[in-house]
């Protein structure tokens, strides 16, 4: 890899990193979605009277973890398709 221009270099660097961080950037989301639900379904079982406060704490807590996933998504289509690095250091 030593006779790649330095380019090319960054951009191959730029792919992999990106590969990388869209499946941790998306699994671990999913995981802690996961756990929520879990955890809210155990506490509707436990105390079903207070199942409405329970699903509304669950949707906006839903909505926030996965506004993280989508933030990754953006983070990573920019170093794929507008790359600063390039246009900053080269």
């Amino acid at each position: 890899m030593s006779s790649l221009s330095p380019e090319v270099y960054v951009t191959v660097v730029t792919i992999i990193v990106s590969g990388v961080g869209i499946v941790v950037g998306t699994m671990i989301p999913a995981l802690v979605e996961g756990k929520a639900v879990v955890k809210a379904l155990e506490a509707i079982s436990r105390q079903p009277e207070s199942a409405n406060q329970i699903r509304t704490t669950l949707l906006i807590s839903m909505a926030l973890l996965e506004s993280t996933a989508i933030y990754v998504l953006l983070v990573i289509l920019i170093l794929l398709f507008a790359n600063p690095l390039l246009e900053n250091i080269f």
